[in-house]
């Protein structure tokens, strides 16, 4: 007779008792609890025992857990940075994120595919405990082509439409969902006070209250009422804390202001979504009076988990359990999970030894993973851990796009029309100038199909000129500017900023480039009838602009429906202005950064014409 190996009968009896266990825990209530032992070892392993609280569940499993199993749940890795499904199970990593780089296929099918395979992986460990799949799906599904890409949150605020911020927020986390994603690293709820910085688009405003709102509106749409729910995934606000606020605008600079300012103008919005039950909040990469979020224990241990009573995953910024110093700092500050992106391993081996050298106590790292758990058990992972695949043919469906259309044409603001030119009508010829005007990744922005953003369009959307053409029959596209022999009197000039995302955002230059002023004064020369679409990520410098201009329209960044602009252009169903300016616009650099009623503004903040 041929002799089992050990590992192979530890498997067989593992299966024969996890059989038992099945059949006790489904059993009446009366054999369950005869049978409490076996119970606990299958809901150990598959959270089989419904009988047993949460509480109970999470304390069973924590109470089986190695330290390297525990180590293992507070590691997030990237999926496709040397990270295959077998790293994952053997070292039971807790997440992955989906990010820069290659992506699973062109298909929707194709990311479900790699995810579950992925699950399926950390199934197969010991403990059997299910994987967080994260993605910065920030305003839609913005990693897939062929996904909804909403206005970026700058231009939802404009809109002063919470209704429609949540259902945005609906959207995007069925669109996220159907691509195989249960966690996103959004709504980003900072207050931008410094149009320098590269992230400025990411928040909603520099006014407290409207953020608190679009808060609201945006953390209850991505997690409706439960996080079970197949159609809801978990937020995360970020970055903890006064990450708009920093000296100069710098991305992850210093952040200096009294505790009084914090309290009054930076921390409501975070307590706003601890009391929606935002899942879990993202450190910010600055600091905050010279002592870095992602070691700050007084405003993440103290505040946030002490005073706020937050009970979810706090998690660090890329590579944050690794780049501020060694991974001790940032775990006892209160961070529970850091995001390593493909040096996992040094991550965990540090951490381990600082845990066996009593450096970061015991007690800590239970709470990190008891969280972790606690997030897992709440999005019903333990029970239904792979994609909702049945999402995936929503994906990019009308009526989706409905929404993100009104949401453009909504979130223009209208900052000067005169001589009676808007709105358009659809029987006069019409020339659409400048390569913004023809390119879904120009109208974009960051965070829209790569991290950076791209210079070319991409599946799926409309451009401002498709839009437009959709609606009126004599349409030219003159990318390089108007000339003497175009027919059209009227010139839709669209001009604006080239993609950009953290760090390669900062900038000094708040300002149309040459080629840009050129495209409005040229066609202005030529005596046309000039309408400026500003496709930005903030508000400019733009009064010589403004002066060459018949109508200026603040278009933001609309992403993938260009016919929300046509909508407004041409007053589609009797449509009025709605957006109102979510920022102080400048006369000139030098005014930069502006409060929001500063008497040296140009426009002030809420400013937005209602009519034509």
């Amino acid at each position: 007779m041929k002799q089992i190996p050990d590992t192979q009968l530890h498997k067989i009896l593992s299966l024969a008792i996890t059989a038992f266990a099945l059949a006790a825990c489904t059993a009446s209530p009366d054999l369950v609890e005869e049978q409490d032992v076996i119970c606990e070892w299958g809901q150990q392993k598959f959270n089989l025992c419904e009988h047993r609280t949460q509480d109970q569940r999470v304390e069973a499993l924590l109470a089986e857990m190695s330290l390297d199993e525990k180590i293992g749940q507070m590691t997030m890795s990237i999926w496709h940075n040397g990270v295959s499904p077998e790293i994952v199970r053997d070292f039971a990593i807790g997440a992955v994120i989906h990010t820069e780089g290659p992506v699973p296929g062109a298909a929707a099918a194709d990311w479900v595919a790699k995810f579950d395979e992925f699950q399926r992986q950390a199934m197969q460990t010991r403990l059997g405990i299910p994987l967080l799949i994260g993605v910065d799906a920030v305003h839609g599904q913005n990693t897939f082509e062929g996904a909804v890409i909403f206005p970026h949150n700058i231009g939802m605020a404009a809109t002063r439409n919470m209704s429609l911020v949540r259902r945005a927020a609906e959207i995007t986390a069925i669109e996220a969902a159907g691509t195989g994603f249960n966690w996103t690293f959004s709504p980003c709820i900072a207050m931008p006070e410094h149009e320098h910085w590269g992230r400025v688009y990411e928040g909603f405003s520099e006014d407290r209250d409207l953020t608190i709102a679009a808060t609201v509106a945006s953390v209850t749409g991505l997690q409706g009422n439960s996080l079970a729910a197949r159609n809801t995934i978990a937020a995360t606000a970020k970055h903890y804390l006064g990450d708009g606020a920093t000296q100069g605008g710098v991305e992850g600079g210093n952040a200096v202001m009294s505790d009084q300012v914090m309290r009054e103008r930076h921390l409501p919005t975070y307590a706003t979504a601890v009391e929606q039950g935002v899942a879990s909040i993202m450190v910010g990469f600055n600091s905050y009076n010279d002592v870095n979020m992602h070691q700050n224990g007084y405003l993440v241990n103290d505040v946030l988990k002490g005073e706020l009573q937050f009970e979810g995953v706090v998690l660090t910024d890329w590579d944050g359990g690794m780049r501020f110093g060694a991974p001790h700092t940032v775990i006892n500050a209160g961070i529970d999970m850091a995001m390593q992106p493909g040096n996992h391993e040094e991550f965990m081996t540090a951490l381990k030894a600082s845990v066996l050298d009593q450096t970061v106590k015991t007690e800590r790292i239970d709470d990190a993973v008891r969280r972790i758990l606690h997030l897992k058990f709440n999005l019903g992972l333990f029970t239904d851990p792979f994609a909702k695949k049945e999402f995936s043919a929503r994906i990019g469906i009308p009526e989706h796009r409905a929404v993100a259309r009104q949401a453009v044409r909504d979130s223009l603001v209208l900052l000067k029309s005169e001589n009676g030119v808007l709105p358009l009508d659809p029987a006069d010829a019409i020339a659409v100038v400048g390569e913004h005007g023809d390119n879904s990744g120009l109208q974009s922005g960051g965070w829209s199909i790569h991290w950076q953003g791209q210079t070319e369009s991409y599946r799926g959307a409309t451009t401002i000129l498709g839009g437009i053409r959709a609606v009126a029959p004599n349409v030219e596209y003159a990318p390089a500017g108007c000339y003497p022999e175009m027919s059209a009197e009227t010139a839709v000039v669209v001009v604006g900023e080239q993609p950009y995302a953290e760090f390669k955002g900062d900038s000094d230059e708040l300002y149309l480039t040459d080629a840009h002023k050129k495209l409005v004064g040229d066609c202005k020369a030529l005596g046309k009838n000039v309408v400026v679409i500003l496709v930005s990520g903030r508000v400019l410098a733009v009064a010589p602009e403004l002066e060459l201009s018949d109508a200026f329209i603040a278009a933001w960044l609309p992403g993938s429906e260009g016919g929300g602009v046509a909508d407004f252009l041409f007053a589609a169903d009797g449509f009025k202005p709605v957006g109102k300016s979510p920022y102080a616009w400048p006369r000139e650099v030098g005014d930069l950064p502006l409060t929001m009623f500063d008497q040296r503004a140009l426009f002030p903040f809420g400013y937005g014409l209602q009519d034509y």
